[in-house]
């Protein structure tokens, strides 16, 4: 896991991967735009990075981390090197726990303006359409909603009942239930609205979901489906084969 960290005012630095213990550290969790900072741009080109809409992203983790006395923090668009089918690979099965680790995690609701109207506003947000953010919602223990221009909207905890309207999502499972006293079905409808750019994600992304692990294999299409309902057909089976041995 590569994590950020601010050099000065302007700059960021990207760690070499932490082996064992990772240090205290925030998350970000957003809709990806069209201008977003790569691991290429904070390594090689800073100054082609600084005028990507997607560094103003930066700038606020940056900000908000201070806040909260945490050095580090991660963002998604470039603390992994997707030139490396490896790491990417690597950091897809990782993402779940990724987001479970940290001792913060921020929600930057770009579509949603101001405080004042951001409750009612954040049922219309492009957010909670998303693949990837169902488990960027569910797996942090720690989760803080800001609008746009950066101002707090509130907590996943101060919001859980609007957010339970808006996802389907009980609210016992927003306050840490384990996944895994929701059967299959249920989680599967969590995510029915939700969709990705690449066909392949919408069932990479629900790997953190089942606690399952995939090989990726882009361009597979919908077999990246057939192959996650195997594997979550295979723990499940395991997992009442164990209880039966229990009981």
């Amino acid at each position: 896991m590569r994590l950020l960290e601010r050099q000065g005012n302007d700059f960021f630095r990207v760690s070499e991967p932490f082996i064992g213990r990772v240090p205290p550290y925030a998350i970000l969790s957003h809709t990806w735009g069209s201008e977003e900072v790569t691991f290429q741009d904070i390594t090689k080109y800073p100054p082609i990075a600084k005028r990507k809409a997607g560094y103003r992203k930066l700038l606020f983790i940056a900000d908000q981390a201070a806040k909260d006395k945490l050095q580090y923090f991660w963002v998604d668009t470039c603390c992994i090197d997707k030139s490396s089918s490896a790491e990417l690979a690597e950091a897809i099965n990782s993402m779940f726990r990724w987001y479970k680790g940290a001792a913060k995690c921020y929600v930057y609701l770009a579509d949603v303006a101001t405080p004042s109207s951001a409750r009612s506003a954040l049922g219309t947000s492009r957010w909670f359409t998303r693949g990837w953010t169902l488990q960027e919602l569910l797996a942090p223990a720690t989760v803080d909603f800001f609008s746009a221009d950066h101002q707090r909207i509130g907590s996943k905890s101060s919001l859980e009942i609007d957010i339970s309207e808006i996802t389907g999502i009980p609210i016992r499972a927003l306050q840490g239930q384990p996944l895994s006293d929701y059967s299959v079905i249920e989680r599967m409808a969590w995510a029915k609205k939700r969709g990705t750019t690449r066909e392949e994600d919408e069932a990479y992304s629900l790997l953190g979901i089942f606690d399952v692990h995939l090989p990726l294999i882009y361009g597979e299409g919908r077999n990246a489906f057939v192959r996650l309902g195997d594997v979550v057909e295979h723990r499940s089976k395991h997992a009442r084969m164990s209880s039966e041995r229990v009981l």
